[in-house]
């Protein structure tokens, strides 16, 4: 941080007609400006004045950006690096964005876009220098219930990354609360007091997607009586998630891929476009690299979103988390009267695999709370079908030849809360009808 109230830039580009031309497009700006076109010149520089703001060069003989890159970051972690790439060059600036770079510029940058970045980390250098003397909170993740090593190894990426301004994509199965990290990462970050607004694009129509996304002009089509400013304007200041971002059709990523470049956005029925302020996290249970070979996913926009992977892990894979899962869980499902999980019922939920993650735990739980008439919840109040795929596993009840018991009593039970309606006590128990009928006939009750 600079002693200066000025915004210190340093510029290394072995481009001198860049550097020229960056100096002319900042000399009415509130910005001190150097330029180095020798990298290590750079780091010189550096070492002998504090800069708040680099802007470096990928590519340049004798040593490249890359390694500048990670000297800077390993003497000046805070240090907000924008990387300066020609075209084609993006995969590499992805790389570089993961060793600490903040985000990444292709050349040639026009100057408009330029200043708008620019400007952009000007004020998150600002907002830095208020929260300099004031106490931060400890990180804490109320949502992200877990202690395994996974999930801490989660935790600890976000805490790192929610500070700076780079894109996020999660990563992870349906079911395992990808939304709960992104809005994890918003709330540690500095837009925290703006908005997070979510965009599920499996749930958009696609013949609706543009308007819902990017807002409408009055009279842009039928029954637009009004204009509207659309998700991407709505979140302004804050955070936008992309939520099952694979889903985007092709079209809307070529005009997404345009937004998130220029950090503005032109409305349907519009010829101008309005300047938005935007931090984008986007979350996928696809292998957003196949999708790319495949041609269902544009390489351009997968670069630009991906700087920052985060894996959610599937629950099969934190099997230890799920007891805190669970009492998490039970206190907001929980309306009547206090449940706990008994010894029984909760190994066979850490016998189960869960192929629906956490959101199935939470439906699990649902209906024992259902089906359960004591304080505690018993194997006998968990679906039948949780219970027959867990009597393969060893150790998950203190009984094993008792699964099927409890398995009777749980269909027994169902079949009573219903008044023995068949169709009603199959969905309590989450299994279809002729499953039913075919236990119904293995027990030995009547049909």
């Amino acid at each position: 941080m600079s002693t200066t109230q000025a915004f210190s830039i340093l510029a290394i580009d072995d481009d001198p007609m860049f550097l020229r031309s960056l100096k002319r497009i900042l000399i009415n700006t509130p910005y001190e400006i150097a330029t180095k076109s020798d990298p290590l010149q750079g780091l010189t520089a550096l070492a002998t004045k504090p800069y708040d703001l680099v802007l470096l060069d990928l590519k340049m003989p004798g040593r490249d950006g890359m390694s500048v890159l990670e000297e800077i970051m390993q003497n000046y972690p805070d240090l907000i690096v924008l990387m300066l790439t020609g075209h084609g060059g993006v995969q590499d600036a992805v790389k570089a964005v993961k060793l600490g770079a903040a985000d990444f510029l292709e050349k040639p940058c026009p100057p408009n876009i330029l200043c708008k970045v620019l400007a952009h980390y000007f004020a998150v250098w600002e907002q830095r220098k208020l929260l300099e003397n004031v106490n931060q909170q400890a990180f804490d993740f109320p949502d992200l219930v877990g202690e395994s090593p996974a999930i801490e190894e989660m935790k600890n990426l976000i805490a790192r990354v929610a500070v700076s301004d780079a894109p996020v994509l999660v990563l992870g199965e349906s079911g395992t609360g990808k939304e709960l990290a992104a809005r994890a990462i918003h709330h540690h970050s500095l837009r925290k007091n703006g908005p997070f607004v979510v965009i599920d694009c499996a749930a958009i129509n696609e013949s609706v997607l543009e308007s819902e996304l990017f807002g409408y002009e009055k009279g842009a089509f039928t029954g637009a009586d009004r204009p509207t400013q659309g998700l991407i304007r709505a979140a302004d200041g804050g955070t936008l998630f992309f939520d099952e971002i694979g889903e985007l059709p092709l079209k809307m990523q070529a005009k997404l891929l345009r937004t998130l470049q220029e950090r503005e956005v032109r409305p349907v029925g519009s010829t101008k476009s309005q300047p938005v302020d935007i931090r984008v996290i986007a979350a996928t249970n696809r292998d957003l690299e196949q999708e790319v070979a495949k041609g269902h996913f544009r390489a351009d926009l997968f670069f630009r979103i991906s700087a920052i992977p985060i894996i959610q892990p599937p629950l099969r894979e934190r099997s230890e988390d799920i007891p805190l899962l669970v009492t998490h869980l039970l206190e907001n499902l929980s309306t009547d009267r206090p449940k706990e999980m008994g010894a029984d019922a909760l190994r066979l939920l850490q016998a189960y695999h869960w192929p629906g993650n956490v959101r199935e735990l939470q439906n699990v739980l649902r209906r024992a709370l259902a089906l359960a008439e004591e304080e505690v919840i018993l194997p006998a109040d968990l679906p039948a079908t949780l219970v027959v795929d867990c009597a393969c596993e060893k150790d998950c009840s203190p009984e094993n030849d008792s699964l099927e018991a409890y398995e009777q009593t749980a269909v027994e039970n169902a079949l009573r809360k219903t008044g023995n309606n068949k169709r009603q006590a199959a969905n309590l128990l989450g299994i279809s009808e002729a499953t039913l009928y075919r236990k119904l006939k293995q027990f030995g009750l009547s049909a």
